[in-house]
């Protein structure tokens, strides 16, 4: 049961629009499409670092630029629908490490970005350019994102808003990108694929109530 501040009227209190559910279903498909489109055009390894960068790969790279200011802005709606969905009754240590992962993902999503625009300054694929995003999105961004992962779940167990299977599942994900990180090609997929199955369960529990 939210606390109400003495004074304050119900229609005072700011509420979390209805759209900020839907901010995990965006964010889960910019992702996802952000994910690809660099995986095809910026293969990693050694023989596509000296790879010419034809129309299409420069055109899929540029729209994967352009995707990914939406994704970091619907990434940040979606942590506070998750926090108005869990509620004021959080654990700080827990807490903490949920808006300080999410905050560090963000800003290692953005910096991933910056370093892939870097190839399309030159007629040959830029090596520093290619494995300074990969190691950004692969290993930090994604460990990042397993923290946040494991925070939420934890959140979601701790208070019995989310069910037993979704929070096991969440722990899965979360150690997947957290120990197999850049080792498996396309493991990161399983971050926006978790984040599209807690945005569904978030509207639906939020109809219920309503």
């Amino acid at each position: 049961m939210r606390q109400r501040a003495p004074g304050t009227s119900r229609e005072q209190i700011l509420r979390t629009p209805r759209a900020a559910g839907l901010a995990g279903i965006v964010f889960a498909l910019l992702l996802a499409a952000v994910i690809v489109l660099l995986r095809t055009a910026l293969p990693p390894g050694a023989a596509a670092a000296e790879a010419r960068l034809d129309e299409g790969h420069r055109r899929a790279v540029s729209t994967a630029l352009e995707l990914v200011p939406f994704a970091g802005i619907a990434f940040l709606w979606f942590m506070g629908a998750l926090r108005e969905h869990t509620g004021a009754a959080e654990d700080r240590f827990v807490a903490t490490a949920f808006l300080g992962s999410g905050l560090i993902f963000v800003a290692s999503l953005f910096g991933a970005a910056a370093a892939a625009g870097t190839v399309l300054d030159a007629d040959q694929s830029s090596q520093f350019g290619r494995h300074f995003a990969y190691t950004l999105l692969t290993t930090y961004a994604m460990r990042m994102a397993a923290v946040f992962v494991l925070a939420t779940s934890t959140i979601g167990r701790r208070l019995g808003v989310f069910p037993r299977p979704l929070a096991l599942a969440g722990y899965a994900v979360g150690l997947v990108l957290l120990a197999v990180g850049s080792s498996i090609a396309w493991s990161e997929l399983v971050f926006p694929a978790w984040a599209l199955v807690i945005s569904l369960y978030v509207l639906r529990a939020g109809r219920r109530a309503r």
